[in-house]
């Protein structure tokens, strides 16, 4: 079992800045890739960014260049940075990680979610 708890969303105008934070924790040493998606109201929830087992990143084309996920290991935590903040980055943002295990496969968890308001 794996739990996640997020932080640091929050009210930020418009080209302003937010750090979100994921702590991990449980069964940390199945977990291989770790993501960062977002649920704006009345839309699906989409995938932001991923940083895999051997930190290679991708992002969404909206937030290329505005947005980094990083990980730490030894705190056991996954980070989205985001800057140059937009209005249409409003959502509830959700952190997830991939476990796997040998019976089981691989199983992602999902964090109970921070919302983020940019205000315009």
């Amino acid at each position: 079992q794996v739990q996640l708890v997020e932080s640091g969303g929050g009210l930020v105008q418009a080209g302003g800045s937010l750090r979100l934070s994921c702590a991990v924790s449980g069964n940390i040493e199945s977990i291989y890739a770790m993501y960062w998606y977002r649920q704006a109201p009345g839309k699906q929830r989409s995938l932001v960014a991923i940083i895999t087992g051997d930190s290679v990143t991708s992002y969404e084309d909206s937030v290329k260049g505005r947005f980094t996920i990083s990980r730490d290991n030894a705190k056991n935590t996954v980070n989205l940075q985001m800057n140059r903040l937009k209005a249409e980055d409003t959502a509830v943002y959700y952190c997830a990680v991939d476990s796997a295990a040998p019976i089981t496969g691989t199983t992602r968890y999902w964090g109970q979610g921070t919302q983020v308001t940019v205000s315009s």
